[in-house]
């Protein structure tokens, strides 16, 4: 028997390690480092072997050769170059700039797509007819490919005299609200019958029912839908972009640096770094208000 268990006064013994944030941090770190290690070491087989599989005459799937794959140190300089010949602005303040314009339409799309999926979920747990009549319909739009759908949004929102960003909106919007239904009704479903059947029996009006246990209970399937939906609204909005015409943010990149991709590929792999960047960032956000409104015991982890 331990003394802490003997004299109950005794204080706990202090827990050591590291923080688990810097545990996070510490493990995202060693995962970069061997993804470009691997990228690296890639290029070095294709370099000795010329291109092929070591010890047959198999070709590598990519060719290694700096117009397919730049070194990782070249694809992290090109950030701090000017984007264009003769230019004054390096590519990393015009990708943020891009990141940020496309972050505000992300972000509506997401408010929009997250309210609708929130209304939607509600809707489905007063009607079990509704649920049954219109949940295939909710499924099926997602099967629908996201190249297709994005097209006639901009087509049709231009014929209503919508703005150009207002239709990429409606596209991220579109891959929000998804998520957000699904586990809103998970989560609004998952009080025990014996918790509702006690607000019942205080006579409990539906409208209370729902604010006060329902929703709570909800809150942390909902912010795992919000954490998905933050990187589905910035792909939708990157998406929308590109049929839209639209001169600014990183859909506009991804498609220029794409032209030129055979004569500086460097400049595309930037544009996808600060992409994916972007969505984590939003992710981070998003994870960084869950920890504020739900403890760590109700967490899904």
């Amino acid at each position: 028997m331990s003394a802490t268990a003997l004299n109950p006064e005794l204080p706990a013994p202090a827990k050591t390690g590291l923080p688990p944030a810097v545990r996070r941090a510490i493990s995202v770190i060693i995962v970069l480092l061997a993804m470009c290690g691997l990228w690296e070491g890639y290029k070095a087989i294709g370099e000795v072997t010329g291109n092929k599989i070591p010890f047959t005459e198999i070709p590598l799937p990519i060719r290694s050769t700096d117009n397919s794959m730049p070194h990782v140190w070249r694809m992290a300089a090109t950030l701090f170059e000017p984007a264009r010949r003769g230019g004054e602005e390096i590519l990393l303040v015009i990708l943020l700039r891009n990141a940020l314009f496309t972050w505000r339409e992300a972000l509506v799309g997401f408010v929009i797509g997250s309210l609708i999926g929130f209304m939607l979920g509600v809707l489905f747990v007063h009607s079990s007819l509704l649920e049954r009549g219109l949940m295939p319909y909710v499924v099926a739009s997602q099967t629908v490919p996201l190249l297709a759908i994005a097209p006639m949004v901009v087509i049709w929102g231009s014929r209503l005299g919508w703005p150009a960003w207002a239709s990429v909106t409606v596209i991220s919007a579109y891959l929000t609200f998804f998520p957000v239904t699904i586990n809103t009704l998970r989560g609004l479903t998952s009080p025990e019958a014996t918790a509702l059947e006690l607000m019942r029996s205080y006579a409990a009006s539906r409208w209370e029912v729902l604010w006060k246990l329902r929703v709570p209970a909800a809150l942390p399937y909902i912010f795992t839908a919000l954490k998905i939906s933050a990187t589905t609204s910035v792909i939708g909005a990157i998406v929308g972009e590109l049929p839209s015409g639209i001169p600014d943010g990183l859909g506009r990149s991804l498609l220029t640096f794409a032209q030129y991709f055979s004569t500086g590929p460097e400049q595309l792999f930037a544009a996808v770094f600060i992409s994916a960047l972007l969505g984590i960032v939003f992710f981070g956000l998003v994870a960084f208000i869950e920890r504020l409104v739900i403890p760590p015991s109700r967490r899904l982890e």
